[in-house]
C-alpha cells in the first residue's frame, strides 16, 4: 500500500528548513505532497508563484508533488489520497498550536494522523518570517533559501 503524506503550509517563502523535512519525509512515505495554501481573499498570482518556486526549490526529489489549496487542510489531504499529515517543529510554541491543529483535524477526519518533524540542526533556527525581514532590509538570504527564491525576493516579487 504506497503511503501518501501531506505537508501543509504557507512557505512564504519555502525555505531550506522546510526543505529538509521534505527530504527528509521523502525517505519515510512514497509520495510526499507539499500543500501551499493560500486564502481566498489573496491575488492567485501569489499562490503560482509561492507554487514555482517550491518546485523548483524541490526538484531534485523524485517523489515529490507540489500544489496549492484553499480549502481546510483535512479537505485537501483527502483530495489527494494523504493518510498523514507532516507538521514541522521548531519550538515549544509550535508545539503547542501544531497539537491544537492535530486535534481539530483529528474531529473534522477522524483517522487522520498527523506526524511532527523537527528540522536538523542547521535550519532548527530559519523561519519564513526571518527570511522575509531579512530581505527586506536587503540582507543576504542565499544561505537560508534555494536561488530561484532568493532572486525572486530580490526582485521583489515575493515578500
Amino acid at each position: 500500500m504506497m503511503k501518501t503524506v501531506l505537508y501543509p503550509g504557507t512557505f512564504n517563502p519555502i525555505h531550506n528548513g522546510h526543505t529538509d523535512l521534505v527530504q527528509r519525509a521523502a525517505k519515510i512515505f512514497d509520495r510526499v505532497v507539499l500543500g501551499i495554501a493560500t486564502s481566498p481573499h489573496k491575488e492567485p498570482s501569489v499562490l503560482e508563484l509561492r507554487v514555482k518556486l517550491a518546485k523548483a526549490a524541490l526538484a531534485h526529489i523524485d517523489n515529490v508533488e507540489v500544489a496549492g489549496f484553499n480549502n481546510l487542510t483535512v479537505d485537501f489531504a483527502r483530495e489527494v489520497g494523504a493518510e498523514v499529515i507532516l507538521k514541522g517543529i521548531r519550538t515549544v510554541t509550535d508545539f503547542e498550536f501544531e497539537f491544537q491543529m492535530l486535534s481539530m483535524n483529528r474531529a473534522l477526519q477522524p483517522g487522520m494522523e498527523t506526524i511532527f518533524l523537527a528540522p536538523s540542526e542547521e535550519f532548527s533556527y530559519i523561519s519564513s518570517t526571518l527570511v522575509r525581514d531579512i530581505a527586506s532590509y536587503g540582507g543576504d538570504i542565499s544561505q537560508f533559501v534555494h536561488p530561484v527564491v532568493a532572486e525572486a525576493m530580490r526582485n521583489g516579487e515575493i515578500g
